[in-house]
């Protein structure tokens, strides 16, 4: 089990971990009179944006949701030309995300995903496993409900099992349970496509996370709009409760 460090919060210009709600890609196609799927596609390019960009102001870690629970319930013929776009981003890009030192995580229940998929994911993830700069996080088939669902289910089988004692048990520790384990909480999540709520993503970790809404559609993202992000959180000032 990966201990989760305790870090007193310090003040920073630039976030340590940048969580990105990619909303509006299928708005941005309808607006073009082209099919939903064109969103889509358009929305890979703009993962490879940025995490350029991200590389380039030097964030630590960045969490991109992919695909919700709740996309499920969308068209199958979407769903599955979805599931087939990350299954060609992960091949793809893997190479150069070696190259550009990116390792990358899968965050979410897979075992839901088409097998060709899960397979190309976890060749990703095996191939950057040993990567040393950028952390990036895919959010895919994730609910932040389900991850608390399953790290109280992990959590409650280790007391059951005497690993650890019920007096034990706190926010350090929990945070161990979570996809997230060993990762720092996200300073700053962005969300695109002008609207302001979290959708079931990172509820936990984003307790006190600085919340930046643009009204660009995510195929629309860039440097200059996380830097833009990165340019207003720099002048909050955070409180973190007190």
């Amino acid at each position: 089990m990966i201990e989760r460090a305790v870090v007193a919060p310090v003040a920073r210009s630039i976030p340590r971990h940048v969580a990105i709600i990619m909303d509006g890609n299928r708005r941005w196609a309808r607006e073009r009179g082209l099919p939903g799927i064109e969103g889509h596609r358009a929305g890979t390019r703009a993962v490879r944006e940025a995490v350029r960009a991200a590389i380039h102001t030097r964030v630590e870690v960045l969490t991109v949701f992919a695909f919700s629970e709740e996309n499920w319930r969308r068209d199958a013929l979407e769903v599955r030309l979805l599931m087939e776009l990350v299954a060609l981003f992960a091949s793809s890009e893997r190479e150069q995300l070696v190259r550009e030192n990116v390792r990358v995580r899968i965050l979410g229940r897979l075992d839901r995903l088409p097998g060709s998929t899960k397979t190309a994911l976890a060749e990703l993830v095996r191939a950057t496993e040993g990567c040393t700069g950028l952390a990036l996080n895919l959010a895919i088939n994730y609910g932040a409900r389900t991850e608390l669902c399953d790290a109280v289910r992990a959590l409650a089988k280790d007391v059951a099992s005497g690993t650890i004692t019920a007096a034990q048990v706190n926010e350090s520790l929990l945070g161990n349970y979570l996809y997230t384990a060993g990762l720092p909480d996200p300073d700053l999540v962005i969300r695109t496509g002008g609207e302001l709520r979290l959708s079931n993503f990172l509820l936990y970790q984003a307790a006190y996370s600085e919340l930046w809404s643009t009204p660009h559609y995510w195929p629309a993202f860039d440097a200059t709009i996380l830097e833009q992000a990165i340019a207003d959180f720099a002048k909050r000032q955070r409180r973190f409760g007190t």
